[in-house]
């Protein structure tokens, strides 16, 4: 009832105070049922249905801006910004997106979908508003889980220093940072914002710093406040970072927030508030399984339980798989995720060999500097990462693993196209940072018999190396082939003439679907599956050159960089004369939505690929 009265931005503010708690289960209401169809991040928007009220209540949108890191728990968000008729679109081709997307709204201030960079952008903002000479609100809200991440306390040092208002909303949904103590700090918040305590502050200052030794004087009157503070404040961290600290504030409680809020804003300096909220409040299987419910697939309201159970195994089950065997067989073998214990397939590891097993938080930097130093301690580290967080390491990669040449092995799921999650955590960079670097061996399996080997292989071998495997069904075709792995060696798995499909990875089973196809047509179709994108197989690439007129790579990943250009570039270098197509995803970044439709959409699904092989047939 009343949430058919949010259309537009701020009508949250026509809702009467008594109705505030009835339009908060509406919203929770509305999101298990759409979320329950469609997918995506319930967890976390449900424990933020309040704190994103108040803020809305507290702030003119679009003119005040809320940076949302992340964007997991922008959904209520996105509700109270007119736009819930278009859930039923959520995450799905063409439709709404699952994060902040400023050219989805005017209210949505930064595009997000990676952790721990809400402080800075809107820092950023911040002082741009000030230079301009502007006087809006600008909020970043972070979680206690990205606040793990090295950027955010980068961000924090810079705020403390900044002269602006800006505030920094702490979102702590396990109450890691601190207790509330009650009383006495919200006796203090209250006294420490109100104008006349500010007034009286800066007044003071300012009159010190004008007489002989003013300055001595300010440093003691600050040393003995800090030391009065840090008895009864609990964020005296961030007190001393130079951030004003406010709460902690419950959550689910709107008036504390908005008081807490209005209180902020009066501030003229940077302000943090610790805001404690529940994840996954109002819904039992959510508020019991923070884990399954972060990124849900469509689920039974009643149950909790997935609509369409998992019976294939996906490429991060092998994984899992093969990685509680290889702990068994080498004490050495000891595995590193960055808060991903669940997604990447280490929570089987992580209950067998509990020693052996780091989860490092949202810090992808410090999990490759760390598996170093274990690979320099003389451990096998296997660092188990989604393809597109790989990318914040890539310093990392070059200067702490590979100038070193240290064994650590990098397992990257989530490489190629991924989905409903869209641009920022599409996997389709990650054969061209990885290549291009010395040392770094780079990898990718046919199948999940392939993928298995790689993991074994990897272990033995004494330098970088890296295995992307793609999200979703590990294919289980082509089980005869199974030549063992050699150092920079592919394999043959069809070998005719005419045309040579050279496919990596994820790509090998739609070259099977396209060679069946061209061979209706009377064409002679090898495969070769490359197994290896760095070292490339100079040798067999020679060898296909010299019994074939065309050779066509295929790969999920850009063309910039890529595995094709790599084979251009060779061809090209040793004077070979050979017909080439490159099939890669267009260097763009791609959408949220269906993989298969996304494939269609970029020119990587067999119809495509068929035709632009065809196509090129005719120019040879």
């Amino acid at each position: 009832m009343y949430l058919e009265k949010i259309n537009k931005p701020n009508d949250i503010k026509k809702i009467s105070h008594n109705h505030l708690y009835d339009l908060a289960d509406e919203i929770r209401e509305f999101l298990i049922e759409t979320i329950s169809e469609t997918g995506g991040h319930l967890g976390a928007n449900l424990g933020t249905v309040e704190l994103t009220m108040a803020l809305h209540l507290v702030l003119n949108l679009p003119d005040d801006k809320i940076i949302w890191d992340v964007g997991h728990q922008s959904y209520t968000h996105k509700i109270l910004t007119g736009r819930k008729e278009g859930f039923s679109s959520l995450r799905k081709y063409g439709g709404l997106a699952g994060f902040p997307k400023t050219c989805e709204s005017d209210c949505d201030a930064f595009n997000t979908g990676h952790s721990s960079t809400s402080i800075s952008a809107g820092l950023g903002m911040a002082i741009a508003r000030t230079m301009k000479g502007e006087d809006n609100t600008i909020v970043s809200v972070i979680g206690d889980g990205a606040l793990t991440g090295g950027m955010a306390y980068e961000a924090l040092n810079n705020a403390g220093k900044a002269n602006t208002k800006f505030i920094v909303v702490l979102n702590d949904n396990n109450m890691s940072i601190s207790e509330n103590v009650g009383g006495v700090s919200q006796y203090l918040d209250n006294i420490r914002t109100t104008e006349k305590y500010l007034e009286l502050k800066e007044g003071v200052k300012d009159k010190l710093s004008k007489v002989p030794k003013g300055y001595d004087m300010i440093n003691r009157i600050q040393k003995a406040k800090a030391t009065l503070k840090s008895f009864v404040i609990p964020g005296m961290f961030f007190e001393e970072m130079g951030l004003t600290y406010l709460g902690p504030v419950d959550g689910h409680d709107i008036n504390a927030m908005v008081r807490a809020f209005n209180e902020a804003k009066r501030c003229k300096t940077p302000v943090l508030v610790h805001v404690l909220t529940k994840k996954g409040k109002g819904y039992i299987p959510a508020e019991r399984h923070p884990a399954r419910f972060h990124g849900a697939v469509p689920f039974d309201i009643e149950t909790g339980l997935p609509k369409n159970k998992k019976v294939e195994p996906d490429y991060t089950d092998v994984f899992s798989t093969v990685m509680c065997k290889m702990g068994e067989r080498d004490e050495k073998c000891v595995a590193i995720t960055a808060a991903m214990p669940d997604g990447t397939g280490l929570k089987r590891f992580k209950s067998m060999y509990p020693d052996r097993f780091f989860d490092v938080g949202i810090a992808e930097e410090h999990a490759v500097t760390f598996a170093a130093g274990l690979a320099m301690g003389g451990f096998k580290p296997i660092v188990c990462v989604y393809s597109s967080f790989l990318q914040r390491a890539y310093d990392q990669l070059i200067h702490d693993v590979c100038i070193q040449n240290l064994h650590v092995v990098f397992c990257i799921d989530r490489a190629g196209l991924v989905g409903s999650d869209g641009e920022t955590h599409q996997g389709i960079f990650d054969l061209s940072f990885l290549s291009n670097i010395p040392n770094m061996c780079v990898m990718a399996p046919k199948n999940k018999w392939e993928l298995s080997d790689m993991i074994k292989f990897a272990l033995k071998y004494e330098g970088p190396i890296a295995i992307r495997y793609p999200r979703g069904k590990a294919y289980d075709g082509l089980s005869e082939f199974r030549t063992p792995i050699q150092y920079g060696q592919s394999e043959w798995i069809f070998r005719e003439s005419e045309i040579c499909l050279i496919a990596v990875g994820s790509m090998v089973k739609t070259a099977v679907e396209v060679r069946e196809r061209l061979k209706e047509q009377g064409k002679n179709v090898s495969i070769m599956n490359a197994r290896f994108v760095n070292p490339v197989d100079e040798e067999m690439i020679k060898e296909a050159a010299k019994f074939h007129s065309h050779i066509v790579t295929m790969e999920e990943n850009v063309q910039s960089g890529g595995f094709g250009e790599r084979i251009g570039s060779y061809l090209l270098r040793e004077g070979i004369n050979c017909k080439l197509t490159s099939i890669a995803i267009p260097d763009m970044y791609v959408e949220h939505g269906n993989v298969d439709l996304l494939k269609k959409e970029i020119g990587l699904d067999t119809d495509s690929i068929i035709e632009k092989i065809l196509l090129n047939e005719k120019d040879i």
